[in-house]
């Protein structure tokens, strides 16, 4: 990829969700969607997006299929579950990763560039 990008969530705010799937599509716009590698890592509150209600539902499908991942902390998820009392259901395109920030440390680590909208 000429590009490689991740973007952070970690805000409860849907107008920063609606931000960072904006990003995410922007950048897929600018270099197509076979040179980019885009990222997009949920924890703390801003897991709220990767839930399967979230009403961007569409919009991380139709990213998706741009090639855009997806993923949600494992630890956000597990203790959200302790509040709800049960693991809230995520969307089928969110891979779970052990911990958010551990993610995005690795992606830098590869070569990508950490943007938090």
């Amino acid at each position: 990829a000429e590009a490689k990008v991740v973007l952070q969530i970690s805000d409860p705010n849907p107008f920063k969700q609606t931000l960072v799937l904006n990003v995410a599509n922007n950048l897929v716009k600018h270099y197509g969607p076979d040179r980019v590698a885009i990222e997009i890592v949920a924890f703390g509150p801003g897991l709220r997006l990767l839930f399967a209600e979230n009403a961007n539902t569409d919009r991380i499908q139709s990213l998706v299929g741009n090639g855009v991942k997806f993923s949600a902390c494992a630890n956000t998820t597990a203790n959200m579950g302790k509040k709800l009392g049960h693991p809230p259901k995520l969307n089928k395109n969110a891979v779970t990763v052990s911990a958010g920030v551990v993610r995005i440390l690795d992606l830098q680590k590869q070569g990508y560039s950490l943007i938090k909208p």
